[in-house]
């Protein structure tokens, strides 16, 4: 009976991934996937800067529906830079203009937004850049991103 369960199990999955990449065309490079944030610039105020920092880590998953990101210190919070960040929500793409409303999130009053991007695949590369703006939290900054695909 538990090899029942599990064929089922298997055979669902097997049919989730086939359903998951109706709609995406195999002959151009697909947002789908796992991304690791290699360097971030922001513009606030007219001024540019990078913000990335180094000691952390942040990947960024995209399925057929949804988007989620997960960013922590590679010191397991072991001194003082401790940082532990996740987010995640519904997405829309139509063609480079990608939005996610971000419907849970760690910073609680970034919740209920959304996000209006552009977004460029090169090769193993995501480019996204756009607005980030919450009048309640005080911010409205320029951001671009860098991720490359993780295999």
């Amino acid at each position: 009976m538990k090899s029942i369960w599990i064929s089922l199990f298997l055979l669902s999955v097997v049919f989730a991934c086939q359903s998951s990449k109706e709609g995406y065309s195999d002959s151009s490079p697909s947002l789908l996937g796992t991304w690791e944030l290699i360097d971030v610039f922001n513009t606030e105020e007219g001024e540019t800067f990078n913000t990335f920092v180094k000691g952390r880590r942040m990947i960024k998953i995209i399925t057929p529906t949804h988007f989620s990101f997960v960013n922590h210190d590679l010191k397991k919070g072991g001194d003082s830079l401790a940082f532990f960040a996740a987010g995640a929500g519904k997405y829309t793409l139509q063609g480079n203009n990608y939005s996610e409303h971000l419907e849970f999130c760690t910073a609680r009053g970034w919740e209920g937004h959304i996000f209006d991007f552009e977004v460029e695949i090169r090769g193993d590369t995501l480019i996204q850049q756009g607005v980030e703006k919450s009048e309640d939290m005080g911010v409205d900054r320029y951001i671009y991103e860098t991720y490359v695909r993780v295999k």
